[in-house]
């Protein structure tokens, strides 16, 4: 049976630098990326329980993102958000990802660009 509920968890505008790009500059100077995660699973239980163990870690995911993230070298960002969007999914319970990467001042005169993507788990 599939659950309708839609609980979400967000991570928002976690700040880091990685390489990323396609500019010869790019693929040697880290720049900055604002990523923004929001996992959608059914927190019912966490909620009644008040236990760590009933939800989704949003630390160790954080953790998880950090590194991934830190040491990458893609040329997208729409490969950064497919690589963070596959570690949501890693947790069973997770039904959806939604991920936003920007990159700050990627193109002139505007405040950041960036990708928005949705994944779902895959029907078994």
């Amino acid at each position: 049976m599939t659950s309708t509920i839609q609980d979400q968890i967000f991570i928002r505008d976690l700040h880091l630098r990685c390489i990323i790009g396609i500019q010869e500059w790019e693929r040697h100077t880290k720049q900055d990326v604002l990523i923004t995660v929001a996992i959608t699973a059914d927190l019912t239980t966490a909620g009644r329980s008040d236990n760590i163990d009933d939800t989704i870690n949003y630390k160790k995911l954080t953790k998880q993102i950090i590194a991934l993230t830190e040491g990458s070298s893609f040329q997208l960002v729409e490969a950064l958000a497919e690589a963070i969007a596959s570690l949501g999914l890693s947790d069973p319970r997770v039904t959806k990802v939604a991920v936003d990467v920007e990159k700050p001042g990627a193109v002139r005169f505007s405040r950041s660009v960036g990708v928005h993507i949705e994944r779902l788990r895959p029907s078994e």
